[in-house]
């Protein structure tokens, strides 16, 4: 249950709204590479303008830390909102100071100001109270609708709360009720699916999840790790040693639920023209290197998200990015975009593969937030969310 207060609880008209987006973007020669982030933030943005409020969006984009690199700069995403809005959008190069301050005492009701990078400034990844309290002075009311940040405590989502009065908007609560659903409250039988890399990173998620879920389905590099674990060879294949004995644990204590690649697409590079193969598990030569799931697993994958009623996956299936190897995880999006279940894709190289497939209409919901949503796969709090007030 929701029990967050939402831009609906509010009435917003004449008011300064600050508006924490994540418009944290792609930029390709200066523009908008991807703008995937920017449309989540319209049905937001759009009612405060409908509602007769004055709206001040800020956000992060990259890493600049903590100071002023022109490439990082939101201009390019503020040109291209004014382009997808029919109200007046201007920009201002900086989020705090004189200029911005003048610039939102001038903004006038049903136009958008957006703000430059909050990463600029050291004080918003530190939280800084006085940075934060700069923020806050510029608005009357603060929505947080930047589920991608959400597990982040930063000034610019959580530091603002303490000076004016918080409330979501239409994404995070679009999140929650997706993402907060499946994990609490799932139609069944419920499947989780998770792929990338590493185990390390997903130990928590797994652990969370087993006790949740009916099957998780492992692919990607992380299945590596667990058929070390029971002491079977994978050649030149990433391997996390120092987690064996966890990947052990975690699948004993899953029994039947965790289920496995039966085999494996190999190659003897990790390069796009590497020769490849495909063998059963437990074959792998000295030299090569497992590089995606095999057709076998595919099928075996198939029966399982096909007598689904809720599934979550996050995690490539292999090294999608190498055309040669990426048809485990393009396959395995197509049939979750074709299976009757309610189908939610948790951000990250999950996301950008149900994109690039072209799939994403035939999704249930994808997630804007990959380390926000595998946090809250983990069951742990998130401070962003936190922060917002209660009804």
């Amino acid at each position: 249950m929701f029990n967050k207060k939402t831009i609906r609880d509010v009435d917003v008209s004449g008011k300064k709204v600050l508006v924490r987006e994540d418009l944290n973007v792609p930029l390709k020669a200066g523009e908008v590479g991807d703008d995937t982030r920017i449309l989540a933030a319209l049905p937001t943005i759009n009612y405060l303008v409908e509602q007769n409020a004055a709206v001040i969006v800020i956000s992060h984009l990259g890493r600049p830390g903590g100071e002023r690199k022109e490439e990082l700069s939101l201009k390019p995403v503020a040109d291209y909102l004014a382009t997808l809005l029919d109200n007046k959008v201007s920009f201002v190069p900086d989020c705090i100071g004189d200029e911005a301050q003048e610039a939102v005492q001038s903004l006038q009701a049903g136009e958008v100001l957006v703000l430059e990078n909050t990463r600029f400034h050291p004080g918003e990844k530190t939280n800084d109270p006085q940075f934060s309290q700069e923020l806050a002075a510029l608005a009357d009311l603060f929505v947080n609708d930047a589920f991608g940040t959400s597990h982040r405590s930063h000034a610019s989502n959580v530091g603002v709360s303490n000076h004016l009065p918080t409330v979501a908007g239409f994404l995070i609560e679009k999140e929650l009720e997706y993402l907060g659903n499946a994990i609490e409250n799932p139609s069944r039988p419920f499947t989780a699916i998770l792929g990338g890399a590493k185990v390390s990173g997903k130990i928590s998620v797994i652990r969370n999840l087993i006790e949740k879920v009916d099957h998780i389905l492992i692919g990607g590099g992380m299945a590596n790790t667990f058929f070390a674990s029971q002491g079977i060879k994978m050649g030149k294949s990433l391997v996390e040693e120092d987690v064996l004995s966890l990947a052990d644990d975690l699948l004993q204590s899953a029994g039947d639920k965790l289920i496995l690649p039966v085999d494996f697409v190999i190659g003897e590079q990790f390069a796009n023209e590497a020769e490849k193969k495909i063998i059963e598990v437990g074959n792998v030569p000295a030299d090569w290197m497992v590089m995606d799931i095999g057709p076998e697993s595919l099928k075996l994958f198939k029966r399982i998200i096909n007598k689904s009623k809720t599934i979550v996956w996050n995690g490539p299936m292999g090294v999608f990015e190498f055309p040669k190897f990426s048809s485990g995880t393009f396959e395995l999006a197509k049939m979750i975009a074709e299976s009757q279940a309610v189908s939610i894709i948790g951000g990250g190289d999950s996301a950008a593969a149900v994109k690039q497939a072209g799939l994403s209409a035939s999704i249930t919901h994808v997630s804007t937030g990959g380390g926000a949503s595998l946090q809250m796969l983990e069951g742990s709090p998130l401070p962003g969310l936190e922060a917002i007030h209660d009804r």
